[in-house]
């Protein structure tokens, strides 16, 4: 049973909960738990059973698919107010993950059982709305990926990449390559010839952007 400070936040994270009727609303807040993890933790991980459907309160998740040489690529991010499709994907073909999640930032989940995401999934229009939106939205997502992946240079997505966060960036190169799925030293060594040409400012694990337009053009290329 979660309280009530961690109902409210959660009714306004996801208003589709407001739509259910007071019984089942009753019955996801009882079944449900809240769970704390701090940053880095692996929430789950390739060949893992689900272990239920998490609604995020707090921090944000990194879904990555590594390969055995230690690369990384990210699929996507979720945020406060989204869920995980892999989860869904699991609890709806009661298959095991084919991704790792890791907590980037300490998160508060609310978890719902597995029992719990079927029942409202059969028989409340907006939870199953909900689910498939997502479905929806991240399949989009990860056919842009594709896209880039496939058919731009890596320099072009670094350039993509950095204009889509908040200057100064702080984040190692390690960790912008993980985003790319590629290397730290390819990576150092695109950031150091944007930097030649005066786009960008190089610190200790933080980047300044100094010409957004430039970026711009270049990654639309």
């Amino acid at each position: 049973m979660i309280d009530t400070d961690t109902r409210s936040r959660l009714l306004q994270q996801y208003p589709m909960l407001r739509e259910l009727p007071a019984a089942d609303q009753a019955r996801l807040l009882a079944e449900a738990s809240v769970v704390h993890l701090p940053a880095g933790t692996v929430i789950f991980d390739e060949d893992q059973p689900c272990q239920g459907f998490p609604l995020l309160l707090s921090g944000n998740i990194r879904v990555i698919k590594a390969a055995p040489n230690g690369r990384e690529l990210q699929l996507y991010r979720v945020t406060p107010g989204e869920s995980c499709i892999l989860t869904s994907s699991c609890l709806l073909g009661n298959t095991r993950y084919h991704a790792r999640g890791i907590a980037e930032h300490a998160l508060e989940i609310v978890l719902l059982p597995a029992t719990t995401f079927h029942a409202l999934l059969g028989k409340q229009e907006a939870f199953r709305s909900y689910v498939f939106h997502l479905f929806s939205d991240r399949l989009t997502d990860l056919m842009q990926l594709v896209s880039a992946v496939a058919f731009q240079k890596l320099d072009q997505r670094l350039a993509h990449l950095l204009v889509n966060k908040t200057s100064p960036i702080h984040a190692t190169h390690q960790a912008l390559a993980d985003e790319l799925g590629s290397a730290r030293e390819i990576v150092s060594r695109l950031l150091k010839g944007f930097a030649e040409q005066g786009w960008v400012k190089l610190g200790r694990e933080q980047i300044d952007i100094t010409d957004t337009a430039a970026l711009k053009r270049f990654a639309a290329l």
